[in-house]
């Protein structure tokens, strides 16, 4: 009998000191790619201007969420003048892979015209940062990455775009289409009222979260976790220009811009879906 109660002692004793080694070995490598992450967040060559978004926009909270890690291919659509690619971009610089899918452009469109430009500029401008982004257009015959390829395609408020140029089905089918079996999409969205029936078009910039788990589930994505990270319950989303009354757009001007200042930028969703392995 204590023969037997040893032997069971030094088994239990190997299997902790296993465990143990395996929680060791996990924690050696989380913190480093967080540490990165913190990093490149903190880093000085951020714009003072877009640094200040953190509150609002809680990027190392958000992509944590998403799994990224610094070795992963990862397509960011519609990056806009850059706010995310200023972090994706240094950080995926030595190990990973990013994608920027742009929308087309449109002479037409001014707003998005001098985005595009400003996006061109910005890589320009810091190649050592900028210049291993790889640069494709979402287009409904187009590929954003290669087939299959990435590990992480993120979306960060732009569902309603797609909503408005009617592409919403082409774009959710071609993020599907870029990521590998198993790999992640994570979204970002300015959040509707789901007591408001939702407009096809999202003309005030708001997108019901049911609405967008529909289009993405339609695409073949299976919803993995939702997170509150970028909720914001002073958001009302009742203005007459949209979530675009907040800042940092202030449509409206001076017009009760304390009252908005105060209120802060939109309540936002934060959703991950996976793309089902055959």
């Amino acid at each position: 009998m204590i023969a037997l109660r040893t032997g069971l002692t030094c088994l239990l004793l190997a299997l902790g000191s296993f465990a143990l080694g395996s929680l060791d070995a996990r924690a050696e490598q989380s913190p480093a790619q967080d540490d990165r992450l913190k990093e490149v967040i903190a880093g000085d060559h951020r714009s003072a201007d877009n640094a200040a978004r953190d509150a609002y926009r809680h990027p190392y909270e958000t992509l944590s969420f998403f799994g990224i890690k610094p070795d992963m291919t990862v397509v960011e659509i519609y990056p806009g003048r850059g706010w995310y690619t200023e972090i994706l971009a240094p950080y995926l610089k030595e190990a990973g892979t990013l994608y920027a899918a742009e929308p087309p452009a449109d002479p037409s469109y001014e707003a998005l015209q001098r985005s595009l430009d400003a996006f061109d500029q910005k890589l320009k401008d810091a190649p050592e940062l900028y210049g291993q982004v790889k640069r494709t257009k979402v287009t409904e015959d187009g590929d954003i990455a290669p087939a299959e390829s990435a590990d992480l395609v993120v979306t960060f408020r732009n569902t309603h775009s797609f909503m408005r140029a009617g592409t919403e089905e082409a774009s959710f089918a071609a993020m599907f289409k870029a990521l590998k079996p198993g790999g992640v999409l994570g979204l970002v969205q300015h959040r509707g009222d789901p007591d408001v029936e939702q407009d096809p078009k999202a003309g005030k910039g708001y997108v019901n979260q049911d609405y967008v788990i529909a289009l993405a589930k339609n695409a073949g994505f299976e919803l993995v976790e939702t997170s509150e990270i970028n909720a914001n319950p002073n958001d009302t989303k009742d203005y007459a220009k949209g979530v675009w009354t907040l800042p940092p757009s202030f449509r409206l001007g001076d017009e009760d811009r304390e009252k908005y200042a105060a209120i802060g930028e939109s309540d936002r969703m934060t959703l991950k879906f996976v793309k089902p392995a055959p």
